[in-house]
């Protein structure tokens, strides 16, 4: 990897003027906006379906795309949609923020339509992309046309015989919910079609793609669902324990996840297969792959099923560089980043060493009175991935709004901050400046915002995930300044 940066901004938050950031002409802009302003790498969060809560951190399946992100401009350009059938619609309040209730509401009905004109009339491709996801889609389709049976409810509040996968209740839900299944399927297809043609534009136009791998999958999910057997849950498939994050100095009962836990002694039997599909899927979808809460593979935290905090769980012993060198050994060497955040043992640092995937730094932590962590500029290594703040953390601006007066004041004493330049802009010197090998800033630190576009605050609920920048926010003003940066601290892409 060569000297270089790039910004996070989620496909969410983009403009559109359809509630919702997708993969249109505004994804298309922002990359004509990165490589103008000399970046070199798009870092989003995960693109699959959110669940309740709107995170894309819990989602109904960790292989499938997100139905919201789907264009309609260039559906109707497809011939699948009349501009009438989505123009005017009131998609919520404000454009600067997802309106996530009114996404569910009105985005299916439209989507419904241009699924019935493709089902009427598949394009050349469609039964191909059928076939070549055929190890995921059918029950990816077969359980979203369930969930909408049962109004939604999760899979462990259906019927017995669907709960446990009796082959007879499936093929009979098969030709009860054919017409749904079909749509879920087609969904999926145009999703693809236009992730596929979004990313070739990027590639061509020298900018590519991090995406984010979650460690875990959420409960209500088809991952569980359809491989009970992976995951560490009883009899009634009711989980043992569950994800999370031991008490610390930003949370005094810690987070509590709730994810269930993988059942990691049953998959090193089957050689990983399930984690080997997985990282295949991401790695043929993104250039590069960052991989959650790298950690929880040295060693997880497991909090008892029911807790109603995070208080007493306790450590647990991952797989280890077992999975890695099996991936490895399987899909050959991926561009991997490994996200080595949070309680820091010495197993985490010799297995980040023994994969030899770069870690991250994140520059806010340098300055927390709250963290202990390693992340002043002048101690990071090459191989690493220098960061501001990612989406869990406030934008530069926000956190000195928020942080502790000492903790801010020894911060603008470190990178000799000034109002004239910003704090924002001299925290981003600060990264930019360091010898890590790629620098990445959320796009609010380039805006100069502050507490209100902050992405997420882990361990609550309502209010995140729906910041959305302004149109004409990334202009070509900006993009200049930012090259300007850009090329002072050597991180301009280099030519093939």
């Amino acid at each position: 990897m060569n000297r270089s940066s790039g910004i996070l901004l989620h496909l969410s938050s983009l403009p559109s003027p359809h509630g919702i950031g997708t993969m249109g002409q505004a994804a298309r802009d922002f990359v004509d906006f990165l490589a103008r302003a000399g970046q070199k790498y798009w870092q989003i969060l995960p693109i699959c379906p959110t669940s309740y809560g709107d995170s894309p951190y819990q989602s109904f399946s960790t292989f499938a795309g997100n139905p919201y992100f789907i264009d309609l401009d260039l559906l109707a350009a497809d011939g699948l949609l009349l501009p009438a059938e989505y123009e005017g619609i009131d998609w919520g309040g404000s454009p600067e923020c997802v309106d996530f209730g009114r996404m569910y509401e009105l985005r299916y009905p439209i989507l419904h339509k241009a699924c019935q004109r493709l089902l009427d009339a598949p394009l050349a491709d469609y039964a191909d992309f059928c076939r070549e996801n055929a190890f995921w889609l059918p029950d990816y389709a077969l359980f979203m046309a369930l969930k909408d049976a049962h109004q939604g409810a999760a899979w462990s509040e259906w019927e017995p015989e669907l709960i446990h996968r009796d082959p007879e209740a499936l093929a009979q839900a098969r030709l009860l919910h054919a017409r749904e299944i079909d749509f879920w399927q087609a969904v999926q297809y145009l999703f693809f079609r236009q992730w596929k043609e979004l990313k070739a534009y990027a590639n061509r136009s020298g900018i590519e793609i991090i995406g984010d791998l979650p460690i875990y999958v959420a409960a209500d999910s088809v991952d569980v669902w359809g491989c009970p057997e992976e995951f560490q849950l009883d009899e009634n498939l009711v989980p043992t324990e569950v994800a999370g994050c031991p008490p610390d100095g930003f949370s005094a009962t810690g987070q509590l996840w709730g994810n269930p836990l993988y059942n990691w002694e049953e998959m090193k039997k089957n050689g990983y297969a399930w984690w080997i599909r997985r990282i295949r899927h991401m790695c043929s979808i993104y250039d590069v792959v960052r991989i959650d809460h790298f950690r929880g593979f040295a060693g997880y935290y497991a909090i008892p099923f029911g807790s109603a905090d995070a208080c007493g769980g306790r450590w647990r012993t991952g797989p280890g560089i077992d999975l890695f060198r099996t991936i490895e050994k399987e899909l050959g060497r991926q561009n991997i980043i490994a996200e080595d955040l949070g309680f820091l043992t010495q197993d985490v640092y010799d297995l980040l060493a023994a994969t030899g995937y770069p870690g991250m730094k994140v520059m806010e932590f340098a300055f927390d009175s709250r963290d202990g962590g390693n992340y002043l500029p002048h101690d990071y290594p090459r191989s690493c991935i220098a960061y501001t703040g990612t989406h869990d953390n406030e934008p530069v601006n926000g956190w000195f709004e928020t942080a502790n007066p000492e903790d801010a004041a020894r911060a603008v004493d470190y990178l000799k901050l000034t109002r004239r330049e910003g704090y924002n802009w001299g925290m981003l010197r600060g990264i930019w400046s360091s010898v890590a090998d790629l620098a990445i800033v959320q796009a609010q630190d380039i805006l100069g915002l502050g507490h209100e576009a902050r992405m997420n605050t882990p361990s609550t609920l309502g209010g995140n995930w729906c910041w959305r920048a302004k149109p004409g926010a990334f202009s070509p003003q900006l993009a200049k300044k930012l090259r300007h940066v850009t090329e002072i601290y050597g991180r301009t892409p280099f030519e093939d």
